[in-house]
């Protein structure tokens, strides 16, 4: 199959049928699409409607006492179903309530403090009537997303999110594509500036995602570590068999050292162990051998960002201690407790 240069596939001219025929049409389709993401980020930077909409849309979103209710029909409403579960996951409440059962009942689902994101490049959804008149009603704010700020929604919003009128990629310009692709990357914009707004953190995004392996790259050390008995500690005069005890007992290849205030003072690992096995068991202490300045780690830090403090190092190491304030510590965790957490 001979493929064609990218310069060919963009440009919309007659190619063969068959293989080439396709990319060709792929190479339109996605040209077409980025023309209108252009545009909205060109109407995002200049004076138009949909600049002074998404600022006051975000300054709304963010002091709403309630949730954002998203909902749509068609197409509309499948790229709303995407929307709300970004803003949910991001730390804007947020719910989907289709405009046919709304009707039926789940315009119950709106409160008093909610706003409604009402999404329809025409702007003339016949189903969403019963949301706008609910809004009205009650006093809810209003969101309109659509390519019309003069149709029935738009006239009928607090606030107009314009989608710029591009060409629909399909060729007889009627299936939602480039409008569809384009209230999405509006949608996501939306949630982004909210969760910069709010200084929402990797460890908050962590608290809205615990399954997975997004997930787990978002656990926190003190998810991870190995506390109480399982924490493999002695005092600076223990002696050297006394260390081997201990180790072996706790598996973890280390021993933490600790003063008589109970903060760490140093680390014994059987590498350690190998290199003084010279000495006589006896008359060695733990604090003759112990590394004085091992590396360790807080709990609340990500275990990602433990596993890669402990690959950085020129040789890398199995365990850090996990330490409170006054550092005392509080836990252990072992680069196999970070794998087997999906860590890595």
């Amino acid at each position: 199959m001979m493929l064609l240069p990218l310069s060919d596939l963009s440009s919309g001219r007659d190619v063969p049928a068959g293989d080439d025929g396709a990319l060709a049409v792929a190479g339109r389709v996605i040209a077409q699409e980025c023309a209108g993401l252009d545009a909205l980020a060109e109407a995002l930077g200049a004076d138009t409607v949909l600049r002074r909409g998404f600022a006051a849309a975000v300054g709304m979103i963010d002091a709403l006492p309630g949730r954002v209710v998203v909902s749509g029909i068609g197409k509309s409403g499948h790229i709303g179903r995407k929307i709300q579960a970004t803003f949910s996951s991001t730390g804007t409440p947020a719910l989907f309530v289709h405009p046919s059962e709304a009707s039926h009942g789940d315009l119950g689902m709106m409160t008093r403090g909610d706003a409604v994101l009402a999404l329809s490049a025409s702007g003339e959804s016949a189903e969403l009537a019963d949301i706008i008149t609910h809004c009205r009603r009650h006093a809810l704010p209003l969101m309109a997303m659509t390519c019309r700020p003069d149709s029935s929604l738009g006239r009928a919003a607090d606030i107009v999110l314009q989608i710029p009128a591009m060409p629909e990629a399909c060729p007889m310009g009627l299936a939602p594509t480039t409008s569809s692709l384009m209230q999405l990357a509006l949608g996501d914009a939306l949630a982004v500036a909210l969760m910069e707004r709010r200084g929402f953190t990797a460890g908050d995004f962590g608290t809205f995602h615990p399954g997975g392996r997004l997930g787990a790259r978002l656990k926190k050390v003190n998810d991870l570590m190995r506390t109480g008995e399982a924490v493999p500690l002695l005092p600076g005069d223990a002696s050297m068999r006394a260390v081997i005890v201990e180790m072996t007992h706790k598996a973890l290849g280390c021993v933490g050292i600790v003063d008589g205030a109970g903060c760490l003072i140093g680390i014994i690992t059987d590498g350690d162990l190998r290199g003084h096995l010279d000495r006589d068991m006896q008359m060695t202490a733990a604090r003759d051998i112990m590394n004085s300045r091992p590396l360790t780690v807080q709990a609340d830090i990500l275990g990602a960002e433990a596993l890669r403090m402990m690959n950085d190092r020129l040789r890398p190491v199995t365990s850090l201690f996990v330490l409170d304030p006054d550092g005392r510590p509080e836990g252990v965790v072992h680069v196999h407790d970070l794998l087997r957490a999906g860590v890595a």
